[in-house]
């Protein structure tokens, strides 16, 4: 860490006052005089001849002492003092990455486990779902739920943590009991959409069969493709075709297909690891890394001293009266 002036040219207007000083005239004010009767008999007394007269102030050394003072201030403060750091690296934000989870109640099954204990599909998706949101450091991210209905869990930012405390806050049946996938494809686009990043991923992770009847995944799909967003799918459990909370792949591998992306099947925990693996592998971290230097601004500080200067000099002559010498101009 070293200190840095900014703007240095400032200082060339250090002398600036000195040349106001000595180019601009002096102060002269008229004051109405008193008329005495017995001016003359007076002259005529004292043998003095009478001349022009002014006040003159007397000169105060501590006034321009502390006038400069808090010129030097204003100028340490004009030019921008600060500490810089030594210079690092941080990864660019290159892509826009949103996950939109289903939490209908479908999702509360306790037919997975985790660490040798049996747990919701939700709580195993969730788990899972942090260690791969840890490793997406130069992704922007945002979480979208859904059930009946889409909700934003958390908007597109690059603040990791708070989506897996985000993530934590979830519950199943928080956003209804149904599961409405084309409205949450719909939904995710248009969050997508006001994004300026030209990289785009979606993961769609549900356990059932759409029920929605406003708009279909398909063509919700559509709409992402012609967006330049790819969706990727993934299907939790197993298809049986017997109706209910089955698992709709068909569906699922459509929307995939439309976008450019891929479907993916997770049985259990450790397919869903092997799910978030493949995911590494196709959409890549990106590191494009910019230089920073982190800067400490001090302008405050001399700022700060030149308005303390002036309040106490300005406190201490209130105190005194000025004094005034009457002296005769030549």
């Amino acid at each position: 860490m070293h200190l840095e002036i900014a703007y240095k040219w400032v200082w060339l207007l250090l002398p600036l006052p000195l040349l106001v000083f000595a180019l601009l005239p002096p102060l002269r004010r008229r004051r109405t005089a008193l008329i005495a009767p017995f001016f003359q008999r007076a002259v005529a007394i004292s043998g003095a001849r009478p001349r022009k007269a002014a006040w003159i102030t007397r000169k105060n050394t501590w006034m321009y002492m502390v006038l400069i003072g808090c010129w030097i201030c204003l100028l340490a403060a004009a030019s921008s003092p600060r500490y810089v750091s030594k210079p690092g690296k941080r990864p660019k934000t290159v892509r826009s990455f949103l996950i939109a989870a289903d939490i209908s109640f479908s999702m509360a099954q306790t037919d997975w486990v985790v660490n040798g204990k049996r747990t919701t599909r939700w709580e195993a998706v969730k788990s899972l779902m942090k260690e791969f949101i840890a490793q997406r450091k130069s992704d922007q991210m945002a979480l979208v739920v859904f059930g009946s209905n889409a909700y934003i869990q958390a908007p597109l930012t690059t603040d990791l943590p708070m989506i897996n405390w985000l993530l934590d806050q979830t519950e199943v049946g928080m956003a209804g009991q149904m599961t409405n996938i084309g409205d949450a494809i719909a939904y995710s686009v248009k969050i997508l959409k006001q994004d300026t990043l030209k990289q785009k991923v979606m993961l769609l992770i549900t356990d059932g069969v759409d029920t929605g009847t406003d708009l279909l995944p398909v063509d919700a799909a559509g709409m992402a493709g012609k967006d330049s967003i790819t969706i990727y799918t993934l299907g939790i459990g197993k298809a049986s075709g017997s109706g209910g909370y089955d698992l709709d792949e068909h569906t699922l591998e459509a929307i995939a297909h439309t976008t450019g992306g891929r479907y993916f099947n997770a049985l259990d925990e450790k397919g869903l690891s092997g799910v978030y693996k493949a995911l590494d592998a196709l959409t890549p971290v990106e590191y494009q890394e910019e230089s920073y230097e982190p800067v400490t601004l001090l302008y405050y500080y001399p700022l700060a001293a030149g308005v303390i200067l002036a309040l106490v000099f300005q406190f201490m002559a209130g105190s005194y009266h000025l004094t005034r010498k009457w002296l005769p101009y030549a």
